[in-house]
Formats: C-alpha cells, structure tokens, sequence
C-alpha cells in the first residue's frame, strides 16, 4: 500500500510549522512541571496542586473568538469542575497583563498563567510556529492527583469542551 501524498504533505507541514523538540506526551506519563506567574503576578507550580485534578488548558491568544468561548465555558462551569475536586488553569504565550485584562473582562475565576518564553508550551507539545510567530495550540490536559496525565484532547470544539471535560473528570472520579 502506498503513502498518501495528501497525508505525508500534512505531517510535513505540521512537523515544520511546530517547533517542539520533544516527544508527544501519553496518558500514563508524568506531566511536565512548570512554574510560571498568573494574571494577579502570583507563581503557579504544578507542584501546587499535587493531590487534585488538574485540568490544564492551552489557548492560543486571549480575548479572541475561540478562546473566550472556551474561558468562559469553563468559568460557567467551575462549580461543577470544582465538585470534581479538579481545578482549571490556563496557559498562553500572553503576557500576565494581558491575562489579567481578559479574566478581568470576563470574570475568569482561575488563573491564566503566562508562558511568555514558550517553554512550558512545548514541553507539552502544544506550540505552534512559524519563524517569530508563536502560539500555543488549542490542548487541554487533565493531570491526576499523582502528577500523571489521565486524559488528553488535542482537537477541542470551544462550545462543548467544557462539558466533555466534566463528564471525563466524572469518570476517572468514579463519580459519574
């Protein structure tokens, strides 16, 4: 059977247009640590959150379209979210003044962590890039309480994804 030219086009294009150097990350595997600041200047370590549900949601550019239907899908939602015993953060290339306008304007009630130089981004392999222009692409990981992935999603619908995230904390939960 020969290669589909249309999909080796593709995987060349994505291989080129990405630049992380790192292994795609499995469920099973441990989740990158990172230290970053939030929108109120605050340090935000995964290591904070050792013992919960972490759902960690990249985004691409605050207060565009997509990303603010996802932000604030998951603000109307954070009380479920939080019944699950999981908290949300999410994390772009903008800077911790931007995020504090865009949880500000849409009263987001968790932190959007700034990844400024990228790096935490790749680490995840959810940056995109093209010469100077870098962004983060639309990924959410959920992290156990042992530091662990236990779910990824790298094709999120913004209108649903808070939902489809609820139900999946349910089940690894065990209460569904």
């Amino acid at each position: 059977m020969s290669a589909n030219p249309i999909r080796t086009l593709g995987v060349l294009l994505m291989s080129l247009f990405s630049s992380s150097a790192f292994a795609e990350l499995q469920v099973g595997d441990s989740a990158p640590a990172f230290d970053l600041i939030d929108q109120y200047q605050k340090p935000q370590r995964l290591a904070d959150y050792a013992g919960k549900w972490v759902v960690l949601y990249f985004y691409p550019k605050d207060d565009t379209p997509g990303c603010t239907t996802e932000a604030c899908s998951f603000r109307d939602d954070i009380f479920k979210i939080r019944a699950l015993g999981a908290e949300v953060l999410g994390i772009s290339l903008d800077s911790a003044e931007s995020h504090a306008e865009f949880a500000k304007k849409h009263g987001l009630p968790f932190p959007l962590l700034a990844d400024t130089d990228a790096r935490v981004t790749d680490s995840y392999g959810a940056l995109m890039g093209l010469g100077p222009v870098k962004y983060a692409k639309r990924h959410t990981f959920i992290i156990g309480p042992d530091g662990k992935l236990a779910k990824i999603y790298r094709d999120v619908d913004p209108k649903v994804h808070s939902a489809e995230v609820i139900a999946e904390l349910g089940r690894l939960a065990g209460k569904s």
